[in-house]
């Protein structure tokens, strides 16, 4: 199956959702090629981007089940593929 290079921007406003966060990308383990999380303990918030090498309907499925969190927000960019 034919896979792209994607980029998930996240944000998450409540701490109270990050072990629910970390189950569901440990899910889709297979497809993250990097991981960079930056924690500002100030405001409470954390931005964490992943990096993915996954076909779109896995990058999509991992968006919508990162999005349906409460208080953690998504975007997901795509490389052009080929």
């Amino acid at each position: 199956m034919k896979t792209r290079i994607a980029l998930l921007g996240i944000i998450v406003e409540d701490r109270e959702s990050t072990t629910r966060l970390n189950a569901i990308l440990h899910e889709y383990g297979s497809h993250i090629i990097g991981r960079l999380g930056i924690p500002n303990v100030k405001d409470g918030v954390a931005v964490i981007s992943i990096v993915l090498d996954a076909p779109e309907n896995v990058i999509s499925a991992l968006a919508g089940k990162i999005g349906m969190l409460p208080q953690v927000k998504v975007q997901t960019m795509y490389s052009k593929g080929s």
